[in-house]
């Protein structure tokens, strides 16, 4: 398994782009994408589990159905989200693209992001699809995840290369998120090619497999977005043997599908608005990996915690009281708690009580970054990893003016 340039379009048989066309007014920012796939894609996805979702997701729900799919169309600036007629501009959207690409409207997966409760204008997407269209190319991944982008600072993409049956398989992905983001699905967008050849149910059970490890371990504000949602395409244009079986090729898969997502679902906390730093949080010698992941996400979703981060302060005692919060069995007087980073590692809490500690070799460490909290319950042998970052005045800034 390695990395290989292309992103969403290295897979065979996929195409991207991304340009401008103007749902954000005034904005020149990228604002509209597209992936294409030459041959049908058996589909699968995942959604937000918050009550209130977009219209996109109404739309996308029914187009894939069926297991099936062959584009992807995604707006940027508005979420297409409360409004009277967002099914109606949903369905438009992939009609539109659908006619730009000689597919059919139920053909195409549609996704919108952005400010929830405006009202989409249709009219810069008409245009730009035609636009758009022409313009796919292996090249344009980057551009669509430019285009899928919105207060994140920085574009989120990966390819990988693996052998299966003897033949090169690829997987790419393009993600964003930086705000609203909380362990509840995934809460964000993420969009992932393969030319794998897999059956639907197995793509299915292994994106939720994947995704409950990877993207449902992230927080960045404890908010869970209205739009979200991971989708998986796979045209089976590597021609690998058809994985239709939990064998060895489909666990290889799988794999290569979760560092795939592992990456997304880093570089997603790291963009958290605001933030100076990743926070890794590690809980081991657990007895079971959920109350692991329990504990471990309680810690990343801690505002005092993600505060103590900020300022490079070892404050372990703040880390145990979100332990306590998350009601996960443990027992608080066998935990030790380190910090780590690529700065080296201090022992802050010992058998649950304070370690000799020294200050500025903590502060030095805590000031990288990418700091883990690793933490030992000495109860059992599983573990979990969740990921967050620091709370800053930006985020405020950020969100406050996030309309204006």
């Amino acid at each position: 398994m390695q990395k290989i340039s292309g992103g969403v379009a290295a897979p065979k048989g996929f195409t991207a782009g991304g340009i401008h066309c103007g749902v954000r007014g005034s904005s020149t920012k990228k604002d509209l994408a597209m992936i294409y796939s030459e041959t049908p894609c058996t589909a699968a996805a995942v959604y937000t589990q918050n009550k209130v979702y977009g219209a996109p997701i109404t739309v996308t729900r029914a187009n894939i159905a069926d297991g099936r799919a062959q584009a992807v169309i995604c707006n940027s600036g508005n979420a297409n989200t409360c409004n009277a007629d967002g099914v109606e501009k949903a369905e438009k959207m992939c009609e539109l693209a659908g006619t730009a690409l000689g597919l059919s409207a139920s053909d195409i997966i549609v996704a919108s992001t952005g400010v929830i409760g405006q009202v989409l204008p249709i009219e810069p997407i008409e245009k730009g699809v035609t636009m758009l269209a022409p313009l796919l190319s292996a090249n344009g991944g980057t551009d669509a995840a430019e285009a899928i982008m919105t207060t994140d600072r920085n574009k989120k993409e990966i390819a990988l290369s693996l052998e299966l049956g003897g033949k090169e398989v690829k997987i790419g992905a393009i993600a964003k998120g930086s705000s609203m983001i909380h362990p509840n699905m995934g809460t964000m967008l993420c969009f992932v090619t393969t030319d794998c050849a897999i059956t639907h149910q197995m793509l299915e059970e292994a994106l939720r497999d994947v995704t409950a490890r990877t993207f449902n371990r992230v927080v960045v504000d404890g908010d869970s977005s209205s739009n979200d949602m991971c989708v998986a395409l796979a045209n089976a244009m590597a021609g690998n043997p058809l994985i239709e079986w939990k064998d060895e090729d489909y666990e290889t898969f799988v794999g290569a599908l979760e560092t795939v997502c592992t990456h997304m679902a880093r570089a997603i906390a790291a963009d958290g608005t605001g933030s100076t730093k990743l926070i890794t949080c590690q809980v081991r010698s657990a007895r079971s990996e959920e109350g692991a992941e329990r504990l471990a996400k309680s810690v990343v979703s801690s505002d005092l915690v993600k505060a103590s981060m900020f300022s490079c302060d070892p404050h372990w005692g703040r880390v145990m009281i979100a332990m306590g919060c998350s009601k996960a069995p443990f027992r608080p007087e066998h935990v030790d708690i380190y910090f780590r980073s690529a700065a080296g590692e201090v022992l802050a809490c010992i058998r649950g009580e304070a370690a000799p500690l020294d200050m500025d070799k903590a502060k030095e460490i805590l000031s990288q970054p990418e700091v883990m909290i690793d933490v030992d319950l000495h109860e059992g042998d599983q573990q979990a990893v969740c990921w967050g970052c620091d709370l800053t005045a930006d985020y405020i800034k950020i969100n406050g003016f996030y309309r204006s």
